[in-house]
């Protein structure tokens, strides 16, 4: 079972725009302190992470740029996500999410990629329910890829998997974390997906996430 974003105290499901704003501060913040670029590979959330982040005052001083790449046949295209790849598992998978990543930093020359993909819904698509999707981060020291399964509509869905692809940016930012994917192994992630399945809180390296 992939990872199912925070509920608010109650039961209730957490606003996940409540703190995008601060986690994008975060991000910016850390990424200008530390002298770090950054870029942005999109699919399902189609520029709002790559917004969130230049809505912060001196996002320049950090930000590279963003690509949405909405289409399947951009991401090869644009970002390199192998042909077979794709043809195989489909848009929607780990390893997409972390090539992507990948290939947004190669293409923008930033120091660190982010990357979302996945179904907003309202229906099932790829083979996925709505609400499946993956965000990864990718550096110097590899690429991490989390799975995420978000409740709700298409909106509620778009905006939840946008701030978890903040959060996942803010932590490799401030503590660069034990990559799950070595760069450019995509095949190892998708060994290790599987191996993880049925495991709530874990990205595809089998690493512990936040709850």
């Amino acid at each position: 079972m992939a990872r199912t974003p925070e509920a608010a105290a109650g039961g209730a499901p957490a606003d996940p725009s409540s703190d995008t704003e601060d986690l994008a501060r975060r991000c910016v913040g850390a990424a200008v302190a530390g002298e770090t670029t950054l870029a942005v590979a999109e699919s399902l959330t189609a520029g709002l992470v790559c917004a969130r982040l230049a809505d912060v005052p001196g996002a320049s001083g950090a930000l590279r740029g963003g690509v949405v790449t909405y289409a399947t046949d951009l991401k090869r295209a644009l970002l390199d996500v192998p042909a077979d790849l794709l043809r195989r598992e489909g848009p929607v998978h780990p390893a997409v999410a972390a090539a992507m990543a990948e290939g947004a930093r190669r293409l923008l020359g930033a120091d660190v990629g982010v990357a979302t993909t996945g179904v907003a819904g309202p229906g099932p698509a790829d083979g996925h329910p709505a609400g499946t999707a993956f965000v990864a981060v990718a550096g110097s020291w590899g690429t991490r890829v989390v799975a995420l399964h978000v409740p709700g509509d298409r909106a509620a869905v778009r905006a939840a998997v946008t701030r978890e692809a903040l959060l996942l940016l803010a932590d490799a930012l401030t503590t660069p974390p034990a990559p799950s994917v070595t760069a450019h192994e995509t095949q190892r992630a998708e060994e290790r997906t599987s191996s993880c399945a049925g495991r709530p809180g874990q990205d595809v390296g089998g690493r512990e996430t936040a709850p």
